[in-house]
């Protein structure tokens, strides 16, 4: 396409404006993953860099540095003792005598069978009883456990990643120590060190725990899940009596050959996953933004009272109102046994048995749900709206419509875009609205045994991971279909973060 002067694209008409702007966008698109390809293909490049750069400086400490130094690199912080830096040297060389017990007491052993994640199922054979001759006693086989190799393997690849580090620093500061000593500097002391943790380096002593802490409940579960999407851990491989093993890609491959039955209820349910975030989303955010426009316009009375009736959805906790609701609706409910008597309807309507219309209650429920949060967070924002913009545009012939979309759009989108791309996500992932409502439901038999799961036309992808986790212990595709969500997540959240104006128009608001 041919990109247009601003002259130009002031003559257009408003609709080859939005025509030209869509264009734009579509054309932008692969432009945009290019260069995100681009800096990932840079970072690469550094990183190797880098790598190499760590070499070089490690044979150039080894051939110009000291005798103490050399010794370091198989005594970690012997250069530190023999530079009377006790402190630092009793660190390294603790952390370098667990390293080699752990490896020889357990490490190496987790290490050999990771490759196969076990070999030995448990069990029981017979054997020949020594007491009694010709006769066979049961006699348990301690075998391995998939599930344990596959942890402590983890655990054991993560401290040998960090006695790496270790390693690297500590030849690293006896270099720095030989440095100092030939420029006729004082080294510091451990005293020196003890000071300065409680100091300059204070923020390293307060990060220490928490940094710790993040690596060993956040970082190690989620390697381990991503793992597992290798494997083929189910509750017929439950690492126990029946070993499970690595598959490389197999899983992978269910879910994304084409035509498959994964494949195609993986389809669906992503389809409905991003339309249903997406209706949740916007509906929740403009009709909160209307509600309090409407309870904040002048003349309205009793304002606080208006405010309090909708916070009390919020008050009442979801798993009590959304159950309640899924009742009310059901096909033997109030709502029908209402409609009957009065002669509505004649026979009971299946608010949960129609797909299409499940997804319609869903969707207006969860507007019921999400008003409230919308309307309180919209409601700070309008009071903080300049009023001479207002005025301005009133004196200027601007309608309400023109002002709404000229002034009170534009600031709550500036103002409310991380909100708006972080309730999109947890939209993605909002479990207690569908499964307390639907169950996932109606479920639909077309698609079959999806993992050890009949999906619904309501399941979302968070849904389905619960359902063929606790119906079948289908860890692996349970895992496979966490990937996923990661996957799209994130790159929805790139997409959107990028355009967002609160990224672009800082200046307009400020």
């Amino acid at each position: 396409m041919t990109y247009l002067d601003s002259l130009a694209y002031l003559k257009l008409s408003r609709w080859q404006k939005f025509i030209y702007k869509l264009q734009c966008f579509f054309v932008a698109i692969p432009r945009w993953f290019a260069t995100k390809f681009k800096k990932l293909g840079r970072a690469f490049k550094n990183f190797g860099i880098k790598v190499a750069n760590n070499f070089v400086d490690i044979w150039q400490t080894f051939k110009n540095g000291s005798w103490s130094t050399k010794v370091s690199f198989l005594v970690m912080g012997f250069g530190c003792f023999y530079h009377k830096q006790w402190l630092r040297g009793a660190v390294f060389l603790l952390l370098e005598t667990v390293f080699i017990l752990y490896m020889v007491l357990a490490g190496a052993y987790w290490l050999s069978l990771f490759g196969t994640l076990g070999t030995v199922e448990q069990g029981i054979k017979y054997e020949e009883n020594p007491f009694r001759p010709g006769e066979l006693r049961p006699v348990k086989v301690e075998g391995h456990d998939s599930f344990k190799i596959l942890l402590y393997g983890l655990l054991t690849l993560f401290f040998i990643i960090a006695l790496i580090y270790t390693w690297r620093l500590n030849v690293k500061q006896s270099r720095i120590c030989d440095d100092i000593t030939r420029s006729g500097k004082k080294i510091k002391s451990s005293k020196d060190d003890l000071k300065s943790l409680l100091d300059n380096d204070f923020h390293k002593t307060l990060l220490s725990l928490p940094v710790a802490g993040i690596v060993m409940f956040t970082v190690l579960p989620i390697i381990f899940m991503v793992l597992v999407a290798f494997t083929n851990y189910d509750s017929a491989h439950n690492g126990h009596s029946n070993l499970f093993t690595w598959v490389g890609f197999n899983n992978f491959n269910s879910v994304l050959t084409f035509g498959s039955g994964m494949q195609v209820a993986f389809g669906e349910i992503l389809s409905w996953t991003l339309i249903w975030a997406f209706f949740a989303t916007f509906s929740c955010y403009f009709l909160g933004m209307l509600v309090a426009i409407m309870i904040n316009k002048k003349g309205i009375k009793i304002k606080k009272f208006w405010r309090t009736i909708f916070v009390m959805t919020i008050a009442v906790p979801q798993f009590i109102s959304l159950l309640y609701i899924s009742n009310l609706f059901a096909t033997n409910g109030i709502v029908n046994a209402g409609l009957m008597k009065l002669g509505w309807i004649s026979k009971p309507i299946k608010f949960w048995g129609d797909g299409t219309l499940a997804k319609i209650m869903v969707l207006v429920i969860n507007v019921w749900v999400g008003i409230p949060y919308l309307m309180l967070i919209t409601t700070g924002i309008l009071m903080n709206i300049p009023a001479d913009l207002y005025e301005s545009a009133r004196i200027d012939g601007a309608n309400a419509f023109q002002q709404f979309a000229k002034i009170t759009l534009p600031y709550m989108l500036f103002v409310t875009g991380p909100y708006l791309l972080t309730s999109f996500v947890g939209n993605i992932n909002n479990f207690n609205v569908i499964y307390l409502l639907t169950r996932g439901g109606p479920f639909n038999a077309s698609w079959g045994d999806v993992g050890g799961y009949v999906a619904g036309d309501t399941t979302i992808l968070i849904t389905w991971l619960f359902g063929i986790t606790t119906n079948n212990s289908n860890y692996k595709m349970a895992s496979v279909i966490g990937i996923m969500i990661f996957i799209v997540v994130s790159v929805l959240s790139l997409v959107v973060f990028t355009i967002m104006p609160a990224n672009k128009r800082e200046d307009d608001f400020s």
